[in-house]
């Protein structure tokens, strides 16, 4: 009773920050009413943990706090007495993949042998429909090369360990996420590389050579750390396992201040534009995932795993290359938006399926179980 009093106390504090925020914005400007506006966004995701619906969301609106604290006050996030703090961006990733790592093990993988036409379809259908769509956009954008060459940055990316929260949320076949997901990090090395040099080389100059080598060191090298520290290691430290999810989230929210902070100016002259544009590429990806999946009259489970392996990237690796090649400010936005999107979209996306029971009695491919879902 206690607790559901405070989380409504704290639910009236939102609503008063987000009150006194558009008085303040009618009455001298929006450039007034930012402390209000972060008041809001902590508050009200301080407020949607008290419920079991709105819980999810609680990550994403303090990314949104993040993000407006940044644009507010960007000074605070560039440099710290002369240090550059885009300079943490490569470690804080590869200690997010190394986290990522310590949750996977080589049964990760076996999917590829249990059901080799869901991975098939996934990983290919991945790495085709998000870099079309990606360099669709950055034609019909009007942006900078440098900024638009970072819309297909993203669509170029592997898919994130989001998406397999997502699926097991959405009932959706999480053995068959899990392993694409696997399959096409394993892969991005290559693949990356060489559809940016494809498609984003119509844009701005890419050294396929070296960003290869970037994703070997940003992803593969901390993951494989990763498997190995869970395989030998990880039972020994089971406090360890209970803290990486936290340090991943803080590392992706403080990555993505950074880079807000870097390209503010940037931002504020086509911010809408440029969230307008994610968001279509995020939103088109689920849908046309779905709908490879019924191309390839694969299950209505399946179809929910295909939507969202398509619709969600790793915007984290993203940004993290755009830092290697130099172009946080520029390359790095489109990143910087796509992950917040991307992580309430597939939220909604996955609790609208989690409350919509299949239509059929699936099994799945062989060899694969029905996740439990709570």
């Amino acid at each position: 009773m206690k607790n559901t009093v405070f989380y409504k106390v704290v639910a009236v504090i939102a609503l008063l920050c987000l009150f006194t925020a558009a008085w303040r914005v009618y009455q001298d400007g929006i450039a007034q009413a930012g402390l209000f506006i972060i008041a809001f966004f902590v508050t009200l995701s301080a407020a949607f943990r008290g419920t079991a619906t709105l819980k999810g969301f609680s990550y994403t609106l303090i990314i949104f706090a993040a993000v407006t604290t940044a644009l507010y006050y960007p000074g605070y996030f560039v440099q710290v007495k002369g240090f550059n703090l885009a300079g943490l961006i490569t470690p804080l990733l590869q200690l997010i993949m190394f986290g990522m790592g310590t949750s996977m093990g080589l049964r990760d993988f076996a999917g590829v042998i249990k059901m080799p036409k869901g991975v098939f379809i996934g990983v290919g259908s991945h790495f085709i429909i998000m870099p079309l769509l990606g360099f669709s956009l950055a034609k019909l954008s009007g942006f900078a090369p440098e900024i638009a060459a970072g819309i297909i940055l993203v669509g170029c990316s592997p898919n994130g360990m989001a998406s397999n929260v997502m699926s097991y949320l959405a009932k959706a076949n999480l053995a068959l996420s899990v392993t694409i997901t696997a399959v096409s990090t394993l892969l991005a090395p290559f693949v990356t590389p060489l559809l940016m040099k494809l498609l984003g080389g119509a844009f701005i100059k890419i050294d396929a050579l070296s960003m290869m080598w970037d994703i070997i060191k940003i992803v593969i090298l901390p993951i494989s750390a990763g498997i190995l520290f869970n395989k030998y290691l990880l039972k020994r430290a089971k406090w360890l396992e209970k803290l990486m999810p936290l340090v991943s989230m803080f590392g992706i929210a403080f990555i993505i201040v950074i880079i807000t902070a870097a390209g503010r100016n940037s931002l504020l002259n086509i911010g809408g534009t440029l969230v307008l544009l994610v968001l279509i590429h995020n939103l088109m990806g689920y849908m046309l995932g779905y709908w490879a999946g019924r191309l390839f009259k694969m299950s209505e489970r399946d179809c929910r795993t295909m939507a969202i392996e398509v619709g969600m990237q790793n915007a984290g690796l993203a940004s993290g290359l755009a830092k290697t090649m130099g172009k946080i400010a520029t390359v790095g936005l489109a990143p910087a938006v796509f992950g917040p999107l991307m992580n309430t979209t597939g939220s909604l996306l996955a609790n609208y399926w989690h409350r919509k029971p299949l239509k059929e009695r699936i099994g799945g491919e062989k060899g694969v179980a029905e996740p439990a879902v709570g």
